[in-house]
C-alpha cells in the first residue's frame, strides 16, 4: 500500500494544522498508521499512530494533549490535528503501515526501518 502525506503549511505559533494521510488500497483492519517527523539535522521522530479497525491510538508524551490522531476508515485517511504548535514542531512529517499498534515507540522504528517515506508534508511554526 502507498500512504500519502499531505495538509502541512505555514502557521504561527499557537496555531493549527491538520495533516491527512491517503492509503492507496484499503488494507487489514488489525494494520496501524503512525505518523512520524523529521526536523532538519534531527532523526526521524515517531508521533502518534492509530488502529484501522477499532481505532485504537498511541502517542509520544511531547504530542499527548496538543496533536489526535483519528481515521476515517470509509476514506482509507489518517488525520493529525495538531494544535497549540510550536516553533520546535518544525519538520517534516510522514506517515507509514505497520502491522499493528504497539506499545513501545521503539516497536515503530524497526517495523519502518526500511521504509519508503516519500516526500512528507512540511511544517513550519513561526514564532
Amino acid at each position: 500500500v502507498q500512504l500519502q502525506a499531505s495538509g502541512g503549511g505555514l502557521v504561527q505559533a499557537g496555531g493549527s494544522l491538520r495533516l491527512s494521510c491517503v492509503a492507496s488500497r484499503r488494507t487489514g483492519g488489525g494494520y496501524a498508521v503512525p505518523w512520524f517527523r523529521q526536523a532538519p539535522g534531527k532523526e526521524r521522530e515517531f508521533i502518534a499512530a492509530i488502529t484501522w479497525n477499532l481505532g485504537n491510538t498511541y502517542y509520544t508524551d511531547s504530542v499527548k494533549g496538543r496533536f489526535t490522531i483519528s481515521r476515517d476508515r470509509a476514506k482509507n485517511t489518517v488525520y493529525l490535528e495538531m494544535n497549540n504548535l510550536k516553533p520546535e514542531d518544525t519538520a517534516v512529517y510522514y506517515c507509514a503501515e505497520v502491522p499493528g499498534l504497539f506499545k513501545d515507540e521503539s516497536s515503530y522504528y524497526r517495523a519502518t526501518k526500511n521504509n519508503h517515506w516519500g516526500r512528507g508534508t512540511q511544517v513550519t511554526v513561526s514564532s
